[in-house]
This record gives C-alpha cells, structure tokens and sequence, in this order.
C-alpha cells in the first residue's frame, strides 16, 4: 500500500505512539504488542512463481480473450499498479506489485475481467532515502496510464479499473477523474472504504492510518499470496507514527528508521486469505456499476449532450 495517509480510518487494536519530526526515530521495535511467533516463512521459489497465485503474469491468449469478450457484454480490464521502493528488511522492493498483483488476480477469478500485466514502477519518490527504490514521475505515470487506456479503447475495450498497490501514487485519483467523458469508463480500486471493510472482515486488529507501510496488512496479504518472499523480522520489528502530516516534505525518512511504519507481527497468511476474498467481493459493486447498460453521467455521450445544451 506504500505510503499513503488514508482517510478515514478504523479504530486502531492498541494505542498508537506518534513518532516526533524534531526526534526521528532509530527504527527500534515497538512493544505495542510485546510478542514474538516463529516464521511463518516458505522456503524459497524462483522470483517469478507464486505459490497461489502462479505466474505474476497473465498467461491467456488471444483466442481466450476474444472468446471471453464476445461471451461478455462490456468487457472490464483490471490494470495492477504497484510500485518498486523499500520495505523493511522483511519484504521485497517489489511488494506494492504483489499485493496489487494478488488483488487483481483474485478479482479475475471472481469476475469476467480481462487481466493486465502489472505497472511495476511508479511514484515512490518519499521513499529515495533507502536503497533499491525506483520511481518515476507522475506526469510519466499518468501518460502510461492513458496510453494504456487509449490503447485498450482503440481494440474495443472501452473500461479500465486500476488496482493501486501503492498509496503514494496520487495522481492515478486525476486520470480516473479526468476520464469523465472520455468515452472510457474507468474506476480505481480499492476505496478506503474497501480496505476497512477488508480489514474488519479479516480481524486485522491495526487501523488503516497505524498500519501505513510494511505493517499488519501487507505482510498478511505476502503471508498467504507469496510466502517465499517474507524474510524473518517481522515478528519484531513494529513501529508506529501516526502524525506523519509532513511526510510529503520530508520522506519517510523523517518518520522511520527502519522503513516500517505498522505492526507487521500480528500479521498472518489466514488474514491476507481473507482481506483478498473481502476485497474481491467488494468489487463486485464496481463490475455491477462498470458493466451497466445504462448511460452513466460521467459517460462521453451524456457529457457532450450537456455540454451542447449549456449557454453561459
């Protein structure tokens, strides 16, 4: 989820500690849960495989989105969008991607969508403190973005949902909104009103505020989806700074020293199980929405009516 400050949020599990911008922190782990499991680590696949997931990629052929398509009425992709920047010491540059991989993967084997390949580097520009870390720019992030969509619109799919791995990637909140009469209907996913009915769904006991980067959720979701890339540390390397209101100015840096921010040790494979599943069936009210015969309001043919129509 990266390093977004989601509004609103859930009641918290335990009372957080606010980290001090004049005081940065040394990245020592919080005792706000005081306790320590063994691993629940797998032994290590090659980097490409998922142990449920398979391939990172989608693998269909073109005969087998054709027949979906003429199968289908309005015919949704779902583009994955993560990230590739600093986690911790327990989880991978690339985990944004896999979370966002896994989400979209579990709606594709709940809904007739046709499955994009994932966007693997986007705006992670408060992370650059650490190594490995890659962005690009927003402008560069948009522009792939609509390219993608354009793309897709000229071979007749004219709806696009983005599954956002990574909070800080606001600018895809403007494509969808400049798309408003485009003649691509387009929608991004999940809404933090997703995550917390995810969380709730799951137990996650950490709010989505407190649990901010490499914390309860991610590592639950990694737990069950790709538990061959957790390395061991999570079980004790929790932190909290829920005041993190210049995060934009500063980076991460100024909050973390050790690039967590959450409680990664009441993480569990059976919580990201279950905040996958909640969050597929969340989407189903965006499908519903999204595959309306109906002429919605944001659609191209309504927008130009009224745009005819106006006088100033």
């Amino acid at each position: 989820m990266g390093s977004s400050d989601r509004q609103p949020t859930i009641p918290a599990g335990s009372a957080a500690t606010s980290a001090e911008i004049s005081s940065p922190p040394t990245g020592e782990a919080s005792s706000a849960t005081g306790n320590s499991r063994p691993s629940q680590r797998a032994p290590h696949r090659p980097p490409h495989q998922s142990s449920h997931g398979g391939s990172l990629l989608p693998t269909h052929t073109t005969d087998e989105v054709r027949d979906r398509r003429g199968a289908a009425g309005r015919q949704v992709a779902v583009l994955p969008v993560g990230s590739f920047e600093q986690h911790g010491p327990y989880l991978p540059l690339a985990t944004d991607t896999l979370v966002a991989c896994a989400v979209a993967r579990e709606i594709a084997d709940a809904h007739p969508v046709h499955l994009l390949p994932p966007v693997t580097i986007s705006c992670s520009h408060e992370h650059a403190a650490w190594p490995g870390t890659v962005s690009i720019s927003a402008v560069t992030l948009h522009a792939v973005v609509r390219d993608i969509a354009g793309s897709l619109r000229g071979s007749g799919v004219d709806t696009l949902v983005l599954v956002n791995g990574h909070g800080g990637n606001y600018v895809l909140g403007n494509v969808v909104q400049e798309s408003v009469g485009s003649g691509t209907r387009m929608a991004l996913f999940p809404a933090p009103e997703d995550w917390e009915t995810a969380l709730d769904r799951a137990g996650v006991q950490t709010s989505l505020l407190s649990d901010m980067h490499a914390g309860e959720i991610e590592t639950s979701i990694l737990l069950h989806a790709h538990p061959e890339t957790v390395r061991p540390g999570y079980e004790t390397t929790d932190f909290l700074a829920d005041d993190r209101r210049h995060l934009l100015t500063l980076g991460m840096s100024a909050y973390t020293g050790s690039g967590v921010i959450g409680r990664p040790s009441l993480a569990s494979a059976d919580k990201g199980k279950e905040l996958l599943a909640a969050l597929a069936d969340s989407f189903g009210a965006y499908f519903s929405l999204l595959t309306s015969e109906e002429e919605l309001p944001g659609d191209a043919t309504e927008t130009r009516a009224r745009a005819g129509g106006e006088r100033g």
